[in-house]
């Protein structure tokens, strides 16, 4: 066997170096800090800092802050971890007594503002006992608190890697919670991927950080010691602990969140830029009050990017007043509910105003702090000013609108002058700063919006979301000819969207919207309304068949708000069922017919809908929309969007991003046009950065993703080279029965088992045919999606059945019995066995006889190798004597297969001995009255040849109860790596041994083994 020269403590070793002797951390290991176990705190550390970066305080304060940072009124972890937050970022408040008085103060448990003032300890193998014993990889300490948890996994083992990470945290987590109490945050890493998330975050959640002063080129893979250098310098960690990190709270959880190196960047540069310009205006140098542009692609935390921004400058402004705008009540309302989940954070309570002399009143009341939201119209009624303070910012969300211009109107009917709004809110508030945040790029025709706020201060375009991971890049289907719409219409209908999406006079657009209803008219026929919805209830009910996905949720765009309730009553016409499963989401009109009214429901009745569609465990799985939810509404189980509807520039583009949010094993967001919106997408994408373009610039799935299925189609056709594919093609495959499809699966498995190196490949090559079926099902053949179907039907199996991951035995007994029924199509489930019970277990002969008896000779010998060093896995943590017995059984068997030496039926054979001998071990323990751990040290004192020829079985007995007694009764959780203690524990079972008089002369090396045995017993403990 080939050594692996790099390990998981090599790895760990290499961190501890970069943390030493670049960083500047001091490292301890855990086995020499004497300390309570029980308690996850480096108390002489915390004791020590905190009288040192609170210099003035009294004792009794110290105490009392320790006190009140070891104790929590609630039990649950995220309430404990919310309240630490608080006493981390805004310190601890105490009351004690003092000289027989009452007394209140603060004491801080970070110094943030003189970073070398504070005690930094990167700490490995630092024991904590609770519900378990764990010892985590490495654990960073700030003043003695255990801030962040890092969970290390070497990629050069194979089975180890990010995943398994992020498992073993969430385990910890159950395990040793009292640790989590106090984490910021989490790292994860295999050496070539690292990430960071907190202790809400799934593991899709987990982030990358891709730079290490701001400064990110184009590369989609980061170094480990990017991360590590970029979070975890001093200055700049301290910094994210105080400002980057928050609660959002909500009625359904608590969420936990760290920024992405993007948006701590990004916010960086922004409250630069914006103190750059409030210094100049005070000191009347420059009063333009433009401080920039942040444009961070649709789908990477542009609202949150807003709350971290106006968290960090009110403490770098000494608390100034912040107006949030925004175009429509329902983004307002949006983006407010937004930072009112975030007020904690925030440490105070945003407001909306109603009407501008509301606004005036809040602004006028304040002359300090304040988060107010409003939205354009408000600033329409007048331009008088609402407040002439300096330390006002203006964050306007999507800062691209056409509406931000200086330019004056002159009504030619009444001879009156409208101003343009970036004149209105500049006369409204004429010393205030302004910045726009916008998920789309500023168009070449929206160059007023640079002259209200300026240049670009930062970009995180969509090549670069993508390759985080923040987000998922989209697909395009055009399904127009589905409806039977000719080129002529479609043209008219482009042609008079460009007039109405342009800046263009009131006349101009009143008489657009004239000859906009005669394509109401065309869109809104019984034709095209018929061929829409046949075709979309088909398109959805194949790609969910495919998908095998009842979480993801479907969105159709329709062109106004007469044909959303036409198309919902025809799709409840096709499927009745569906009259849960759908729903309309528009708004209300006075005017509305009471028909109509039943269906849209009130503002409390959408507001319901929109909870129910975010929760991806609804039965509300499509919504029909025409503006609503087309902007601003994040739902990360939304994978399909149907458009209905002609959009342009930057509505189209916020519209088609609903759909590339990240959510499980979801490959990507598929849009699918009827209306021919390609066009108007290449349009749109000349405003986007370079390598935006030549990633996004023409996602039809014709010519992205088709091409690249049936290049993995080809790939998993030669790797079956020599079985007969064209069984797959005949009907008793695609139109027989079950059992028909499951003995050719079964087939696939066991010849793809056949062969390592081709079984891996297979796996990953297959895996890669799924995804892209997904997004292009609908394109292929019914013999290309059979053929599809089956190599996945192969894959899931393979997986499951080769897999080396180590499983409990009620794991092992889940998989087993799922390999047993493979689905290729909704209604149809293939059972590879018959007469299989639910549940059973893997060491009952009736069922590995059953497996030996299977046709396929290959997959049985793969099961019960698989299951039998499962059994082997167990006895190596347990019994030494037993585990070297049955690894050596099963090492020289296996070799002995795959040489050639045995044929399947004789490997099948050996196996089911040693499955028998593993059954009777099982059955020995019991018969002499000991327990699983007892019977191990049996094995080991009875180990040597002649031991029972000296003792009687009584006396072994009694010596083995009395050993295991003995190391139970005394028990200490260091001797796993203190030599002394080691030594003692040796001592300690040498002198019971000597009680007994063993070992006999002669056979001395019979006490290495017990030992030994002792040693491994400790050590899994």
């Amino acid at each position: 066997m080939i050594k692996n020269i790099f390990t998981e403590r090599n790895y760990e070793n290499a961190v501890l170096e970069l943390f030493r002797d670049e960083l500047g951390y001091e490292t301890v290991c855990g086995y020499d800090v004497k300390r309570d176990y029980h308690s996850p705190l480096f108390v002489e550390r915390l004791e020590k800092s905190l009288r040192k970066i609170n210099p003035n305080k009294p004792t009794e304060a110290i105490n009392e802050a320790i006190y009140r940072i070891s104790n929590y009124e609630s039990n649950n972890l995220i309430q404990q971890n919310i309240q630490f937050t608080n006493f981390l970022q805004n310190g601890v408040e105490v009351n004690y007594h003092l000289s027989g008085k009452n007394k209140s103060d603060l004491i801080r448990l970070v110094d943030f503002e003189h970073p070398d003032n504070n005690d930094f300890i990167l700490a490995r193998q630092w024991t904590i006992i609770e519900n378990e014993e764990k010892r985590p990889d490495l654990i960073i300490f700030v003043n003695g608190l255990p801030l962040v948890v890092i969970e290390l996994k070497s990629c050069f083992r194979e089975n180890t890697d990010v995943s398994k990470a992020y498992r073993q945290l969430q385990n910890y987590m159950c395990d040793i919670p009292s640790l989590f109490i106090y984490n910021a945050f989490m790292v994860i890493s295999d050496f070539t991927l690292s990430k960071a998330g907190t202790i809400t975050a799934t593991e899709e959640r987990f982030m990358e950080w891709k730079t290490v002063d701001g400064i990110v080129e184009d590369k989609r893979y980061a170094s480990f010691e990017t991360l590590f250098r970029g979070m975890f310098d001093k200055k700049r960690f301290l910094n994210i602990l105080q400002h980057f990190v928050l609660y959002s709270h909500s009625t359904e959880k608590d969420v936990k969140i760290l920024a992405g190196y993007h948006q701590y960047f990004a916010v960086k540069k922004a409250t630069q830029s914006t103190c750059n310009v409030i210094n100049k205006t005070r000191n009347n140098k420059n009063k333009n009050g433009k401080a920039g542009v942040v444009w961070h692609s649709t789908g990477s935390g542009k609202s949150l990017t807003m709350v971290f921004y106006s968290h960090l400058l009110q403490n770098m402004l000494q608390n100034p007043t912040i107006v949030i705008l925004t175009d429509r009540n329902d983004l307002d309302n949006q983006l407010y509910t937004q930072f009112c989940k975030c007020k904690d954070y925030l440490r105070q309570e945003p407001q909306q105003a109603v009407n501008r002399s509301n606004l005036k009143k809040l602004l006028k009341n304040r002359v300090a702090n304040g988060i107010f939201f409003t939205t354009m119209q408000k600033f329409e009624a007048s331009d008088e000013p609402l407040s002439k303070r300096s330390d006002i910012i203006l964050i306007a969300d999507e800062a691209h609108r056409s509406q931000y211009s200086f330019n004056e109107k002159i009504d030619s009917t009444t001879g009156k002058i409208k101003l343009g709004f970036a004149r209105l809110i500049r006369n409204s508030l004429p010393n205030a700063t302004f910045i726009g945040f916008t998920g789309t790029p500023i168009s070449f025709k929206d160059k007023d919006t640079q002259e209200v706020f300026g240049d670009y201060v930062d970009i995180y375009d969509m090549t670069q979301s993508v390759n985080d991971g923040i987000t998922k890049p989209i697909y395009y289907e055009s399904r127009v000819v589905n409806l039977g719409l000719n080129e002529s219409i479609l043209k008219q209908i482009d042609e008079r969207y460009d007039i109405i999406s342009q800046d263009a006079d009131e006349q101009v657009i009143e008489q657009s919207k004239k000859q906009l209803a005669v394509m109401d008219k065309i869109l809104g026929s019984k034709q095209a309304l018929e061929s829409l919805c046949n075709d979309i209830v088909q398109h959805y009910e194949q790609r969910q068949e495919r998908r095998n996905l009842s979480t993801e949720k479907a969105m159709i765009v329709a062109y106004s708000r007469s044909v959303a309730l036409e198309i919902y009553n025809k799709i409840l016409c096709l499927r009745p069922a569906w009259n849960e499963k759908i729903k309309v989401v528009i708004t209300s009109d006075n005017n509305d017919p009471k028909e109509w009214k039943t269906i849209i429901g009130t503002k409390e009745y959408r507001k319901n809908l929109e909870h129910k569609f975010k929760d991806e465990n609804d039965e509300m799985k499509i919504a029909v929309v025409v503006d609503m939810w087309t902007t601003g509404f994040d739902v990360p189980c939304l994978s399909t969007m149907y458009i209905y509807k002609p959009l342009h520039d930057h509505t189209l583009i916020q519209t088609i991003s609903r759909v590339n949010r990240v959510f499980e094993d979801k490959t990507g967001g598929l849009i699918v046009d009827y209306v021919g919106i390609a066009s108007a997408i290449k349009k749109a994408m000349k405003h986007y950065t370079q390598r935006d373009q030549e990633q996004f610039g023409d996602p039809d799935v014709t010519k992205t993703v088709l091409p690249k299925f049936l290049e993995k189609l080809e790939v998993c056709r030669a790797l079956f080279h020599g079985f007969d594919l064209h069984k797959i093609f005949e009907s008793k495959f695609i139109e027989g029965t079950d059992r028909d499809r499951a003995s050719l699966i079964v087939d696939g498995i066991n010849f793809i088992l056949g062969n390592d190196d081709q079984k891996k490949l297979f796996i990953k090559e297959a895996l890669l045919l799924k995804q892209f079926h997904l997004l292009c099902g609908s394109l292929l053949s019914k013999p290309q999606r059979f053929e599809s179907a089956f190599f996945e039907a192969v894959r899931v199996a393979v997986s499951r059945t080769a897999a080396d991951k180590k499983l409990s035995l009620q794991e092992i007994n889940k998989q087993i019995n799922e390999l047993l029924k493979q689905s290729i199509k909704s209604d149809g489930i293939i059972n590879l066995f018959t007469d299989v019970r639910e549940e059973f277990s893997i060491f009952e002969l009736k069922f590995l006889q059953e497996i030996a008896a299977m046709k396929q000779k290959n997959l049985a010998a793969e099961l019960l190798r698989k299951l039998l060093r499962e059994q082997v896995t167990i006895y190596q943590k347990t019994n030494i004597v037993q585990s070297m017995l049955f690894s050596e059984r099963m090492e020289l068997l296996m070799n002995k297969y795959r040489n050639g030496q045995l044929t399947n039926a004789e490997v099948i054979s050996e196996l089911l001995e040693m499955a028998s001998d593993i059954i009777k071990d099982h059955d020995a323990g019991r018969n002499l009255g000991l327990t699983v751990e007892e019977k191990a040290f049996y094995d080991a004192i009875t180990k040597p040849e002649g031991i029972k020829d000296f003792y009687d079985n009584a006396t072994l007995i009694k010596l083995t109860q009395q050993l295991t007694e003995l190391l139970r009764n005394n028990r200490t959780i260091d001797w796993q790596k203190k030599e002394t203690s080691r030594a003692a524990m040796r001592s300690m079972i040498k002198r019971l041994l000597k009680k007994f008089k063993y070992p006999p002369e002669g056979v001395e090396n019979a006490t290495t083994t017990v030992i030994s045995q002792c040693e491994m017993w400790v050590d899994q403990e």
